[in-house]
């Protein structure tokens, strides 16, 4: 029988193949690079890019403010979680204005923001925004879902409110967080390096992609996009490794 580890690498090595090939046939169709360049013509773009500081600058410095926009949503969506849950009148005020959030455009945001932050740090207040809505709904559900009868026994027992925190609340709004933070990485990621593209700082990868595309560089817009969804899939996937393996040491 074939290991695991095989398997693995053909379930990955068959459809990346079929849609290389699928890729390699439309571009030979079109036959016209500025439409639709070759995988090899965007690989060796991709190459010529990686040679270089400002690749990996731009990579870095969109990684740093995805991440830093990730971490104030997701500490703000925990804390106003736990004030809507528990506070009447946060819940009255905040909860809406939460929902506005959640239902307006990113590219409203963008527009809005630009008008008072500073193009560097427009990216990561929107990854923000975005993220913010998500995780405050997946541990308001989480919250929510937190059995009565534990809160009786805890109660019985006079639990203090951090040991009914610490052994009631979190275990049950875990699974929801964790469910929420992915979805949110997912989130913070493609808006920030949207509001890269239309607020293009001096470093980013979502400038290169608005130089590419005003200079008609079409393998190196192609190239760039490759190289987003690989940071973006290696990092959920390396996220969500993370995150089990606290889950299972918890």
């Amino acid at each position: 029988m074939c290991p695991e580890p095989v398997k693995k690498l053909i379930r990955i090595a068959i459809p990346l193949a079929f849609w290389l090939g699928v890729w390699q046939l439309a571009a030979m169709a079109v036959d016209l690079e500025l439409m639709l360049p070759t995988p090899a013509r965007v690989l060796t773009s991709l190459l010529t890019m990686a040679g270089t500081d400002t690749f990996w600058l731009s990579a870095l410095f969109t990684l740093v403010r995805v991440f830093l926009g990730l971490l104030l949503g997701t500490a703000l969506g925990v804390l106003l979680a736990f004030l809507t849950r528990f506070a009447s009148w946060a819940n009255l005020l905040l909860s809406p204005a939460i929902r506005v959030i959640r239902a307006t455009p990113v590219v409203s945001f963008i527009l809005l923001v630009y008008l008072w932050v500073t193009r560097e740090n427009i990216p990561g207040v929107i990854a923000a925004m975005m993220v913010l809505p998500v995780v405050w709904s997946s541990v308001s559900g989480g919250l929510s879902s937190v059995d009565s009868q534990l809160l009786e026994l805890a109660r019985a027992y006079r639990f203090s409110r951090w040991k009914t925190l610490c052994l009631i609340y979190l275990p049950s709004v875990r699974p929801h967080f964790i469910s929420g933070f992915l979805t949110a990485f997912g989130l913070a990621w493609k808006s920030g390096v949207a509001a890269e593209v239309l607020c293009p700082p001096k470093l980013a990868i979502g400038s290169r992609i608005q130089q590419a595309r005003m200079a008609l560089e079409t393998a190196d817009l192609f190239a760039w996009t490759l190289v987003i969804i690989v940071l973006s899939l290696s990092l959920e996937a390396l996220l969500r490794h993370l995150l089990k393996a606290g889950e299972v040491r918890v």
